[in-house]
């Protein structure tokens, strides 16, 4: 998985914004194919966090889905992740069994 933060430029206005991405056709080519949406929030402060399920090989096309569409409107940070909610549980399972 990929958690990708788009922080937006705070200097511009929203319209300016949205037209801007309009322009740039971001959500004709964001994401692209074979790039799952797990989740995509408003976060106050930030931007727009959005979590996104890829085989490695679809990482490139997710760069330049960005790189061409969001880049003037967004800053973009990624931080590849796992979902380790499975893992927890069964530890915490374990854990608790023992007792």
């Amino acid at each position: 998985m990929l958690t990708v933060f788009l922080k937006h430029d705070q200097s511009r206005p929203l319209s300016e914004l949205r037209a801007q991405l309009a322009k740039q056709e971001f959500y004709k080519v964001f994401p692209p194919a074979g790039v799952e949406v797990v989740s995509w929030n408003i976060t106050m402060g930030i931007g727009q966090v959005i979590v996104l399920r890829l085989p490695a090989s679809r990482l490139s096309a997710v760069n330049l889905a960005l790189e061409n569409t969001a880049w003037g409107t967004y800053r973009t940070e990624f931080f590849p992740t796992y979902d380790f909610k499975e893992i927890a549980q069964a530890e915490q399972n374990k854990v608790r069994q023992a007792q």
